[in-house]
């Protein structure tokens, strides 16, 4: 079994394999070779490999011209400058026009993007993606799921967006996990009080919440959601219509991400009382990943209180 450092290494092994069984996957840079870890591919498919240099917008447009050609391109620098230096890029060269292009953005979140602070955190990617037409947005758990659903999904038509880390982000997964593109998974089921719904690098704290709840006698579910878009929407729909109310838990600023979708999603087909945990809507600081996550209420701890307040709540 196959074990990584981290996200970025794991999308970069995955990427290496299909190129090898696919010639017309490419890899295109913007100076960010080595903070992609993809040097492999780099000296595997030296033909295959693009350097655009710091040009974002260039990346992605080389990327919609090769696409455009009948090639696979594959862009991977900071989610930041993926999904805002060329924002355009992605939507109208390569959404609109539906063409197969992959971006991973990395240092998604505070636990991905301690090192560079404000700039280099992205906690606005994900909501950016998701409004744009057609794009499938990928939020793996951690680095043995990255490199499962980076292979699986390798032949989903139209762009792709996968959000990955820095190398700090804790494994969860054994090596060698199978995935179900577009499903969520149920981690753990102690019961319907309450279901916690995590995407990202967070869950092992939402387990831990699981864990603090069920000692108190709360019963909690804990669902893993890797795809943000499109939604599993019946999937969640059957949690939230088995547990009395539901906490989603994101890396990631709480307008746009995994809580506005599922909370969409509830006002249409299943009303449900549900707290958002995440970044509220401020630009975080730099510092250590763990204690940055913990400042801004994603400790087991803020997730277990928020769900204990729920559960206490009387129905409206």
């Amino acid at each position: 079994m196959m074990e990584f450092k981290g996200s970025r290494e794991a999308f970069v092994a995955a990427l290496v394999e299909i190129a090898e069984k696919d010639p017309r996957v490419v890899f295109i840079s913007a100076d960010s070779l080595k903070a992609a870890r993809a040097t492999t591919f780099a000296d595997r498919f030296p033909d295959r490999y693009f350097e655009a240099g710091l040009a974002e917008q260039n990346a992605v447009a080389i990327a919609a011209g090769l696409a455009a050609c009948g090639l696979k391109p594959y862009v991977i620098t900071y989610g930041g400058f993926i999904t805002m230096r060329a924002c355009e890029q992605v939507r109208t060269f390569c959404a609109y026009p539906e063409l197969d292009v992959t971006f991973a953005g990395l240092n998604g979140g505070l636990i991905g993007g301690e090192r560079e602070g404000v700039t280099h955190q992205s906690i606005e990617d994900v909501g950016i993606m998701r409004t744009i037409p057609g794009i499938t947005v990928f939020e793996p758990a951690d680095a043995a799921e990255t490199y499962a659903l980076a292979k699986a999904a390798a032949g989903i038509r139209g762009p792709v967006y996968f959000r990955l880390g820095s190398g700090r982000e804790p494994d969860v997964f054994p090596a060698g996990i199978d995935v179900e593109v577009g499903k969520l998974r149920k981690v753990m089921d102690y019961g319907a009080d309450v279901a916690l719904i995590s995407t990202g690098f967070v869950l092992d704290r939402v387990i831990g919440a699981a864990e603090i709840l069920k000692k108190e006698g709360i019963g909690a579910v804990v669902a893993s959601v890797h795809a943000v878009k499109p939604l599993d929407a019946d999937g969640i729909v059957g949690l939230l219509s088995s547990c009395k109310a539901a906490v989603t838990v994101e890396d990631h600023n709480v307008v746009g991400g995994l809580g506005s979708a599922v909370a969409e999603l509830a006002a249409d087909r299943c009303p449900t009382r549900i707290a958002r945990l995440g970044i509220q809507d401020r630009f975080p600081e730099s510092g250590p990943a763990s204690e940055l996550a913990d400042k801004y209420g994603l400790s087991a701890a803020s997730i277990a209180d928020a769900a204990r307040k729920l559960v206490a709540a009387k129905p409206a």
